[in-house]
């Protein structure tokens, strides 16, 4: 029995040396290197960080785009979907008050004008992107809350359009908190 135990015991001091304590210190190291230094994508407006890039955020106000809903409303530290079917009644009904809100805050827009990401959560819960369809459809009621030209607003959505990976891989989408810190910078 003592001829297992001290390997064993020999073994198990340097898995923990090796998974405990090398492995975080490489990662926390690679981490370093990554965009925003292992602390996230910030996005900063005035020296003040109003968000992280790659977490979806809550907009409400009609002057703002809003995001794709949030299963876990928002909370990076419970990060998940809603784990229901698209047959389950509970599920429907969401998917239904979504779709009422939003076209009580868009009036003009027909319910099949209103693209599914805007309704339906994503697999997270923190999707930061929408379609640029998604954006498109909300121009009348943001032009209208602030005064501001269609055109001028359907053009921010262009220049703010990140086009599908290698120009194949994906979909396009729009980042809807530098959208909406870019729509604040109109005058």
């Amino acid at each position: 029995m003592k001829k297992y135990i001290g390997p064993g015991l020999k073994l198990t001091l340097v898995m923990i040396i090796l998974c405990a304590v090398l492995y975080p210190m490489v990662i926390a190291g690679i981490g370093k290197l990554a965009p925003g230094g292992g602390k996230g994508e910030t996005v900063k407006v005035n020296g003040k960080v109003v968000g992280y890039e790659k977490i979806g955020q809550k907009f409400t106000y009609d002057k703002y785009f809003w995001s794709r809903p949030s299963a876990v409303d928002y909370n990076a530290a419970g990060s998940a979907g809603s784990n229901k079917g698209p047959s389950n009644p509970d599920y429907l009904q969401v998917v239904k008050d979504r779709i009422d809100t939003f076209l009580v805050h868009n009036p003009g827009v027909k319910k099949e004008e209103i693209p599914a990401e805007l309704v339906t959560a994503s697999g997270s819960g923190l999707d930061p992107d929408i379609s640029p369809a998604g954006a498109n459809v909300q121009v009348k009621r943001i032009a209208a809350v602030r005064k501001i030209d269609e055109q001028k607003i359907r053009e921010l959505i262009k220049k703010n359009t990140e086009g599908p990976l290698a120009g194949m891989l994906g979909p396009s989408k729009v980042n809807v908190l530098n959208l909406n810190v870019a729509l604040d910078e109109i005058k």
